[in-house]
This record gives structure tokens, sequence and C-alpha cells, in this order.
């Protein structure tokens, strides 16, 4: 069974089939029945009510009023005397022996008889008639009974698949209801409507389920932000302290391991940071969401690494495509501080990736689906066997170099997952380089960005 609805509509509706053939069938019978029993009081009535004086030319002529109406109904009507000679044969029927008193059902050249033969002082009367004449009328009967129940059929289907449609509506709400929700949500499944009896267990056990996950995520939340933040206070605090001591001469190390404790050191307050930022990404919400200046942000990113990227000689720029005018703030819905740690994720990378001299473009561009954001560098590149695993947690590019830990593009994505966007990296195909695009981010109107704009500078 793949279908409930098709499995209760195909039963259904061939449970009323067969009732309806059923009925038919009942319907022709009890037709059939009360036919025979009229006919049979009508070959008794007209064997009882023949003159005395019946003659074969007032048959043939139909000039005997008595006799109306017997040659439709196929009557063959044989008369014998007290001898048993036949003295009259109805005409144009074929020769009927004598079957005997009362009511006799006999085959005869091929056709099934019933017969009534009554003796009288004088006379043997005997009529008969086929069955086919009983059977024409019974089915005429019983198509006339039939019809008002053949126009039926389809009303209860109709009726079948609107109560069917009906009945299931409520798993249809529960659907729905879940695939509405975001992937954060993990509130209990309420409902406008009444629940029937038979969902609310499961209701019951989906909303059980969602405290469950709800108190689960919750506590691994917790703990990466409680360790991250732990993890970063008394690493700040050793790498100060280590700074202190070479400052003051009590630590007396060479350069090259001094520079190896810094590098790990930084990669330990990086990698705090990063989990940091993964925890609260995490426990972001919808409710962070609202229209923001994605020019803005990226202005003021880029500004940032500016410093960064001018000591490594590279060459960090924002361009800006398909734009409104030259005042277009590119207002998006989104979360200013997601996006914010996304953007500087992307720019962290593509500047640690690309060598000196290079050269990394931040891009804004309007598409058909929203705006999109598209960080392109001029560094190594990512193996393509290995493009589809630098955004799992922790995962690093073989042979990767410097204090990177595997989280700014995983972090990237869940940001762009939030904003129902869609994080696409690929290697570029006229230089070497890496190109990483944030498709899909809602646009605001127009009208509505300019009053969002206008109320930033105000």
């Amino acid at each position: 069974m793949t279908s409930i609805r098709r499995w209760l509509l195909g039963w259904l509706i061939c449970g009323l089939g067969v009732a309806c053939l059923i009925a038919g069938i009942g319907i022709f019978s009890a037709a059939r029945l009360e036919a025979g029993e009229l006919f049979d009081y009508e070959l008794r009535t007209v064997a009882l009510s023949l003159p005395q004086n019946i003659g074969a030319e007032d048959v043939a002529l139909g000039r005997n009023p008595e006799l109306h109406g017997i040659a439709d109904d196929r009557l063959v009507i044989d008369i014998w005397d007290r001898t048993g000679r036949l003295v009259y044969h109805s005409p144009h029927e074929p020769a009927l022996p004598r079957f005997g008193v009362g009511f006799q059902s006999v085959e005869r050249e091929g056709y099934l008889w019933r017969a009534f033969g009554v003796a009288q002082p004088e006379r043997f009367v005997q009529v008969a008639q086929p069955y086919f004449i009983r059977d024409d009328l019974a089915l005429s009967l019983a198509l006339r009974t039939i019809w008002p129940l053949a126009l039926l059929i389809p009303v209860l289907v109709v009726i079948v698949l609107v109560v069917v449609a009906r009945g299931l509506s409520p798993v249809r709400w529960v659907s729905q209801a879940l695939a509405a929700r975001s992937p954060e949500s993990l509130e209990p499944i309420a409902f406008d409507k009444p629940m029937p009896d038979e969902l609310r267990p499961l209701v019951n056990a989906l909303n059980d389920l969602l405290v469950r996950l709800g108190e689960a995520s919750h506590a691994q939340r917790a703990f990466v932000a409680d360790a991250a933040h732990e993890l970063r206070t008394p690493l700040t605090a050793l790498k100060l302290q280590i700074q202190g001591a070479i400052g003051d001469g009590s630590l007396q190390v060479d350069g090259a391991t001094l520079a190896k404790i810094d590098g790990r050191l930084n990669r330990l307050i990086h990698l705090a940071q990063q989990l940091l930022s993964m925890a609260r990404e995490d426990a972001a919400r919808e409710a962070a969401i609202a229209p923001m200046s994605l020019r803005m942000l990226c202005e003021s990113r880029v500004s940032d690494f500016s410093l960064l990227a001018e000591a490594r000689s590279i060459d960090l720029g924002l361009e800006l495509e398909h734009a409104r005018d030259d005042h277009d703030a590119f207002v998006v819905m989104g979360d200013t501080h997601a996006l914010a740690v996304l953007v500087n994720n992307l720019l962290d990378n593509a500047i640690r990736h690309t060598p000196h001299g290079g050269r990394v473009d931040v891009t804004l561009r309007r598409e058909t689906e929203g705006i999109a954001l598209t960080v392109l560098d001029s560094g190594p590149g990512i193996p393509d066997s290995e493009i589809e695993r630098v955004c799992d947690r922790f995962y690093r590019c073989i042979g990767t170099t410097g204090h990177g830990s595997g989280l700014g593009l995983a972090i990237a994505l869940r940001v762009a997952q939030r904003h129902h966007a869609t994080l696409e990296i690929m290697n570029r195909d006229d230089a070497s380089g890496l190109v990483v695009s944030v498709r899909g981010l809602r646009a605001v109107a127009s009208a509505r960005a300019k009053d969002i704009v206008s109320g930033m500078h105000a």
C-alpha cells in the first residue's frame, strides 16, 4: 500500500460497484419472479376464460374481442375434445403436445415453455408461452428499476472522493505544517482546527520528538559555546604571557620556535572563535532576519580586510553588477551579524590562499532569483575531488597550510541555508583560483529599500 487515499478510494469505489452489481442481479431476479407470477396468472386466466365455441377462424382474424392481446404475448392455445382429438391450435405457432394438468415447464424445439392445462367437462385446454417472453419483460422491469441507481453511482463516487479528501485533510495539514517550518524550528506542532483522535497520537509523538531534539540541540550548542568561550580566554592570556616573558627577557627562545608557538596559538584562538561563531549560528532563529544593506556590509568588510590584503600585496575590491543606480544599496532580508561572519570567512579564506601579488574580488550581482554575493580569488583553487567535502566541519584539503580550522566554509554554508540561499563552490575556468557564490538572497522591493537606506543614513 503506497497511498492511503488511493487504497480507500479503490476499495470504496470497487465496493460500491460490487454492491450495485449484486443489487442489479437481485432486482432482475425479483422482477423475473414477479413477471413469472404475472404470466402464470395470465395463462391460468386465459385457459379458464376461453369461450366454449372458439374457432380457428376467430383467432386468426381477431374477431373475438375476448382474444384481444393474446397474440402479443405469444400464447399458444391448444384444445382437445373428450376423445383426445385436437380440435383447435393457435395459427402461426409450433404444435405442442399435451403436457398435463396444472403448470408445467418443458423444453420443446430448443425453447423452454411454460404451460398450464385444465380439464373441463367437454374438453382439455392447454395454454403455453415461451420463457423468453417472461425474461424480456423481467429485463424491462429491472432496467426501469435500476436506471435511477445507475444515475446514483456517479453521485456516490463524487461523495466518496469528497469524503475521503476531507477525512485525510488533517494528514495534509500536518505535512504542510512540517514542510513550512524552518530547519531551526523545534516548536510543537499546533493546529487552529480540531485534531482528529486518530491523528493525535502521531502529532503528540512528533511533538515529543521535537522537544527531545530541542533539548539535545540546546545542550550541544551550550557545550560548544561554553568550551569555545573557556578556551579563548586562557589562550589569549597565554599568548600575552609569552609575549611579556619574551619582552622582559625571562623567556629565551630562538625566532623559529617562537614563530611556531605563535602560529599554533593563533590557530587555537581562531578555532575557538570559529567554534563560538558556529554555536551562535546554530542557535540563530529566523527572528533575527530583517532588511539590511548588503552593499554597506561588504564595503565595511572589504575595508577591514584591506590592511591584511595590502600586507600581502593583494588587490582587494568590491564590484557591483546590474545595480539599479549608483546608490543601489542591494537591500536583502538577512541577519546582519550572520552575513558579516559569512563575508569574513570567505574573505579570510580567499586572502590566506591567494599568493602575494594576487587578486580577490567581491561582487554583488542582481539575478532573477535574488541577489548573489561572489568572492573570487587567484589562489591555487581546490582539487575537483575535494570540492564536495570542503563544507564539512573540520575538513581541510590535503596540503593546506596556515592556521585555518576547517570551519569557515561550514559556517558560510550554515548561514546561506538559514537565509534560504545556496552556496556554490567551483574552480575558475579562465585562470587559477576559486569562486565562492552565495545565490538566492531575498531582495527587498526598491521603494522599501530606499526607506531603509534613508533610515540607515539618518
